[in-house]
């Protein structure tokens, strides 16, 4: 019974990732939700209390494809070539399905926050990322702030000014290097 309501939940989130890549994100409601997976809306109650749950479940999923690619990865030894290799991993995912992209790497649906539960695989994410840039040799806590915040600057650019192009992400390596060689620079304070 349980594994059988696993299942469902489960077939019921990829309904719903389907549904936002059609819909968009904030499109996403438990009325088409419900249509398409078969059943009425008030049966998804049973499965998620909320649209929020929903997302929280979605949000969960998406984080834990993520650990799984990067999971996969084969890194080399040297710290800035395997920084590179993460991080083109880690643009690519964030840039071949932008509903996933907005649910996780931005704050598209007000008033939704993750569990801490889904948050999790978030943290994971975000820990593996500053351990490849401090073993890459950005130490001071500023840095690696301004580090993450490039590359999600990256992501932003391309998928809102070139969706399924690569303008901006066949610079990261570039970006990387630029900044691994001066990361002061510029810095006032």
């Amino acid at each position: 019974m349980a594994q059988r309501r696993e299942e469902r939940t489960a077939a019921i989130i990829a309904a719903a990732w389907d549904l936002a890549r059609e819909e968009g994100i904030g499109g996403l409601t438990l009325r088409g939700l419900a249509r398409v997976v078969g059943v009425r809306q008030p049966s998804l109650y049973e499965y998620f209390e909320s649209k929020h749950a929903l997302y929280d479940a979605m949000f969960a999923v998406g984080n834990r494809q993520l650990l799984e690619r990067l999971d996969g990865l084969s890194l080399p030894d040297d710290p800035r070539a395997a920084l590179k290799a993460f991080m083109a991993t880690f643009v690519d995912f964030a840039l071949e399905d932008d509903a996933r992209q907005q649910l996780l790497f931005q704050r598209p649906i007000v008033g939704f926050e993750p569990g801490a539960a889904s948050y999790d695989a978030a943290v994971q994410v975000l820990e593996r990322g500053i351990a490849m840039i401090t073993a890459a040799g950005l130490t001071d806590q500023g840095d690696v702030d301004c580090f993450v915040a490039m590359v999600g600057g990256l992501i932003a650019a391309q998928a809102s000014n070139e969706p399924g192009g690569d303008r901006w992400a066949r610079h990261l390596e570039r970006l990387i290097d630029l900044y691994l060689d001066n990361p002061r620079q510029g810095r006032t304070r």
